[in-house]
């Protein structure tokens, strides 16, 4: 993993690590923490690669993916600015088991796994909101595997939909406040964008989202979400 040119010091603020730390972490967070910029399109880091230390995102959105089949992704999930990245490259294994890629450009707080086990080890009030945080993880992602291989597709994209507006939010009108690719959209219902195009297409038809360009409205959350829980195939 090459990490791209250094920037100012972590503002002890917006990370997880900081928010989630007692006092005495932060004078070594301070001293031993880094905070690096990426481009749009950028790896952060990649499935395979060692793990070297974690990042808590302080700006920007970034989509967490793996292989999945040949010359497919499936995205995991996405991050806004907060959030933690690498945390899955944990453990005995020591090596990412996914990719973390930037969907504009990015800041984010770099701190080495020496000091962050450390951390763990010394700092009660960290651990006990760390295994909360892994907990809440696991909960998301017994739930997201059980509908990728229950749900239908009307109700992987609706379920789609729900998850970018508690992720990001809406604006007073419903629209997302987040833009992306129809591709990585589909990359995360676990479908192709030929399909992905046609079930918006008929949601669409049904008055229950608006699409303007990148701009998606949810005008009917009820109705989708009710597809969300009963699209079983």
């Amino acid at each position: 993993m090459i990490l791209p040119d250094q920037r100012e010091g972590c503002d002890l603020k917006n990370c997880f690590f900081c928010k989630h730390s007692a006092a005495s972490s932060i004078a070594s967070i301070a001293t031993n923490s880094q905070q690096y910029t990426f481009k749009k399109r950028e790896v952060i880091f990649r499935e395979g690669e060692p793990t070297s230390g974690i990042f808590f995102l302080t700006g920007g959105q970034v989509k967490i993916h793996r292989q999945w089949g040949r010359n497919k992704e499936l995205i995991i999930h996405f991050c806004r600015e907060g959030d933690i990245l690498g945390y899955r490259g944990m453990g005995a294994g020591r090596f990412f088991t996914v990719t973390a890629t930037a969907l504009e450009p990015c800041t984010a707080c770099y701190i080495s796994l020496e000091l962050f086990e450390h951390a763990l080890k010394t700092d009660h009030q960290l651990t006990y909101n760390f295994l909360h945080f892994y907990l809440d993880e696991l909960r998301i992602t017994e739930k997201r595997m059980a509908d990728l291989a229950h749900l239908d597709v009307r109700g992987r994209v609706a379920n789609t939909l729900l998850m970018l507006a508690e992720k990001f939010g809406v604006d007073g009108a419903g629209a997302l406040n987040v833009q992306l690719k129809r591709q990585d959209m589909a990359a995360y219902a676990g479908t192709t964008y030929e399909t992905f195009f046609r079930v918006m297409d008929q949601l669409t038809k049904e008055n229950l989202i608006r699409v303007t360009g990148k701009s998606i409205q949810l005008l009917d959350t009820d109705v989708i979400r009710q597809y969300g829980l009963n699209s079983y195939a």
